[in-house]
């Protein structure tokens, strides 16, 4: 897996460079010819290289001005669930001046960041299928327009690892990560409706390093430390959402000292309160995510994550892309 994951972090790293025969050539070449891309909303599902050039990257390129990819983690393993096979998870930037609309939104004529989670199976040297979810209301937000207004942890750029090793990490097996990651999962789903505290989380045998980061997509924000963590996300996703069930992951995986999961969808709850300025609406929900941990010394240490906020809110009535776009900048 080591040289797959480099073979295929240099190709994707070079398709978006170039003109529209180079973006075909590179996608010819990492892409198997029946690959399907499942993006987060409004972008759908893409199949096979057609599909996936005029759907994803062709309105990418063309929103983002000199569009790159600056990687920040990028890790691969066997899936430890039922569906197998080799997966690369990343957790990346597109980097360009967002110059025209993307999907709707207005842009901003300034430096963008547009951070991104991304799942891909491997087999036989392509990709034969990929999940994706872009932070687009962190977009809308670096273009003046937040729709969530900052109510609650900090809005940030996503940084890398504190120990930048998060790119090809070159130190062997991750299942000891992965254990970790699955162990603290399995006591996570249980809580104390009156406190909301689940077993085994804090504190000297707990799942979680003292100093811990969380960095939250837009609308939550990122936190420190677990009352931190608490704070910012449990409780008022808690209070909005207590019936909910996660862990229906697709993929698991473990390499070195990092670990990454994902579900589509991984959740399913009830809007039983207010939750982002939404006033319940009793709505049965769901909701995609991904998992990125840094683990150290047994303990996890960083845990970054990307929810399809864009489909939450969706589901919940809610247009993202028209609110933001009704704001001044």
């Amino acid at each position: 897996m080591p040289d797959l994951r480099h073979e295929i972090h240099d190709i994707l790293n070079t398709v978006l460079a170039g003109n529209d025969a180079a973006l075909r050539r590179a996608c010819a070449g990492v892409l198997d010819p029946a690959c399907v891309f499942e993006i987060s909303h409004p972008l759908g599902r893409l199949e096979g290289l057609d599909d996936i050039i005029q759907g994803f990257y062709d309105p990418l390129r063309a929103a983002l001005r000199h569009v790159y990819r600056r990687d920040e983690i990028f890790i691969g393993g066997a899936n430890r669930r039922a569906a197998g096979g080799q997966w690369i998870a990343t957790v990346t930037h597109y980097v360009g001046t967002f110059d025209a609309a993307f999907f709707g939104m207005n842009p901003s004529g300034r430096l963008a960041f547009l951070r991104a989670g991304e799942f891909y199976r491997v087999a036989n040297g392509r990709i034969t299928q990929a999940r994706i979810i872009l932070d687009l209301p962190d977009l809308m937000r670096q273009a003046g327009r937040d729709p969530f207004g900052g109510l609650l942890g900090l809005e940030t750029l996503f940084p890398g690892p504190a120990t930048h090793d998060g790119v090809l990490p070159q130190t062997g097996d991750g299942s000891a990560s992965l254990d970790l990651v699955e162990a603290m999962l399995g006591d996570l789903h249980l809580y104390d409706p009156t406190t909301g505290a689940s077993r085994g989380q804090t504190g000297p045998d707990g799942y979680w390093a003292e100093d811990m980061m969380w960095y939250g997509p837009c609308g939550i924000g990122s936190n420190y430390r677990w009352e931190g963590f608490v704070k910012d996300h449990r409780a008022p996703f808690l209070s909005a959402f207590p019936d909910r069930k996660g862990g229906n992951h697709y993929c698991r995986i473990g390499d070195g000292n990092y670990a990454a999961i994902s579900g589509w969808p991984s959740m399913t709850m009830t809007h039983q309160g207010s939750y982002l300025g939404v006033p319940p609406t009793g709505q049965r929900l769901t909701l995609r995510v991904m998992d990125f941990y840094r683990c150290a010394g047994g303990k996890i240490a960083e845990n970054w994550v990307l929810l399809d906020y864009m489909d939450l809110m969706d589901q919940m009535g809610v247009d993202l892309i028209a609110r933001s776009n009704a704001m001044s900048a």
